[in-house]
């Protein structure tokens, strides 16, 4: 995938100059298209050798952009892991739509340097790739373009290119990429290993293209000809046509009954006051000890919270509140997302929200939104929503991978006890305010949420994160399941 970039390319400076105003003015017109369309953004990832100019490449574009509709996106990047997910450092710096950002120092980084240091096996590198495969053929559906560069120079030429540039009463500033390399040997496995993943990771949407960089004019030009390529391209995509909307569940005909996984819960279960203190107060203790076990500290809690209107969500957090030191846990409780956050992919928001280790999240209402809310309420299509299911699998075991616990309940009544509830809550004036007309409205379609519910837990649950079906017709047992499963989880993980 490299070989044409080994042989010479020139552009002298007058041709350069010559045809850099033209290329400058269409540049700004393209990214402008962009900025007005706001249907996509673009994330243009500079890769290449130390010495091979990844600096002088993005200072070259900022000079021919408006700036003030670009981000620089860079990231220290050393192959220890740190205290999140690995993904969550791109993820909450993902610009808006109609924006740009230009990436150095990006998620194929880690990869190819512990490939290259012989910390990586070859399995263990491909599946890394097909990861990354995976996370950006979601960006491209979710409306984020990406434009993948690799500046090829001799691995000698650019050590040579190197020491030149850091010589003298100025430094200049270098970006320096590969410092893990030390000598010769790990940077010649690195331009071997990056030809291998270059080509293994260049799909349709996202190809990877290799910038000869021998020739500072050449690399620039093309570099802002491939930008302008792309930024063209976008312009000139149609306007999505809306997805045609599935039909409800309870309009296919089927000789089939309906099978819903929530009839399968007895809700008859109970505890009485006196069963309800004890064993609180017990599960409580469990998640105070081992929460802040020494253990702990090189782990994460992760607690999502999904079930049916008044079903008991707000008083179980609290319960689970009183266990946590409150320095270290958030609840973000989750409701129709903001400007911000239709801006970008619909996991952005969770993302950004993952705590450091040591420390918990706990989430009214989640990412399972797009397979229940706004599949239901048919907000999205069938692809969106269909497509989910992988993504969220993806996103929880990313947090498994990262030794974060992953707790998800769906927390389960009956029609007439919601009903009850509400009529409660109608009469009761500091329980009102949970009570909207829409909440009402929501009960004719609770054969399309069972149907929704159980294919979420069919193709979501899985053993690094399973879904824990609680009985909640009676609060005080609901809450000591809940409870009760977090300590397990928890126990189980820490050893």
């Amino acid at each position: 995938m490299f070989e044409s970039a080994t042989f010479a390319h020139h552009l002298d400076k007058a041709a350069f100059k010559a045809m850099e105003p033209s290329l400058r003015e269409d540049l700004l017109t393209a990214q402008f298209q962009l900025i007005e369309q706001k249907r996509r953004s673009l994330i243009v990832l500079i890769h290449g050798p130390d010495g091979a100019g990844k600096g002088a490449v993005l200072n070259r574009l900022y000079g021919w952009l408006d700036v003030r509709k670009l981000q620089t996106l860079t990231f220290d990047m050393p192959c220890a892991r740190d205290d999140r997910p690995a993904m969550w450092k791109y993820w909450r710096e993902l610009p808006p739509f109609g924006q740009i950002g230009i990436m150095l120092g990006s998620w194929y980084h880690a990869p190819l340097c512990k490939r290259a240091l012989d910390e990586m096996k070859r399995g263990d590198f491909m599946a890394a790739l097909e990861d990354i495969q995976r996370f950006e053929a979601m960006l491209h559906a979710e409306g984020v373009s990406l434009l993948k560069i690799w500046l090829y120079l001799d691995p000698e030429e650019a050590r040579t290119r190197l020491k030149g540039v850091t010589k003298g009463e100025w430094q200049r500033p270098v970006v320096r990429e590969w410092e893990e390399l030390k000598g010769s040997g790990p940077r010649k496995r690195l331009l071997a290993i990056s030809e291998d993943a270059a080509r293994a990771t260049s799909t349709e949407t996202s190809p990877w293209h290799v910038v000869p960089a021998a020739d500072e004019e050449y690399r620039d030009a093309m570099a802002g000809s491939l930008l302008l390529e792309k930024l063209r391209s976008l312009a000139a995509e149609p306007e999505p046509a809306p997805q045609p909307l599935a039909p409800n569940p309870t309009q296919l005909p089927s000789t089939l009954p309906t099978f819903s996984i929530l009839s399968t819960l007895d809700l008859s279960k109970s505890l009485d006051e006196d069963d309800y203190d004890r064993q609180l107060a017990q599960e409580q203790s469990r998640i105070t000890r081992l929460t802040n076990s020494p253990r702990f500290a090189d782990a994460g809690l992760v607690v999502a919270f999904e079930g049916s209107d008044a079903a008991g969500k707000s008083s179980t957090i609290m319960r689970l509140r009183r266990a946590l030191d409150p320095r270290h846990f958030r609840v973000h409780p989750i409701a129709a997302p903001t400007d911000e956050e239709r801006a970008r992919p619909y996991l952005w928001r969770f993302w950004r929200h993952i705590p450091t280790h040591g420390r918990t999240a706990i989430f009214d209402r989640s990412w399972y939104g797009r397979v229940l809310v706004e599949r239901v309420e048919r907000l999205c299509g069938p692809d969106d929503w269909g497509r989910a299911y992988g993504e969220i699998n993806d996103f929880e075991a990313q947090l498994s991978a990262a030794n974060y616990v992953v707790v998800k309940f769906w927390l389960a009544i009956s029609p007439q006890e919601q009903a009850r509830r509400f009529e409660e809550r109608e009469t009761v004036a500091y329980k009102r305010f949970k009570l909207t007309p829409e909440d009402w409205r929501n009960r004719e379609k609770w054969p399309l949420y069972e149907a929704a519910v159980t294919e979420m837990v069919d193709r979501t649950s899985t053993r690094i994160a399973p879904w824990t079906l609680v009985e909640s017709e009676d609060k005080r047992y609901g809450r000591v399941k809940v409870l009760k499963t977090i300590a397990d989880r928890l126990e189980q993980a820490l050893g």
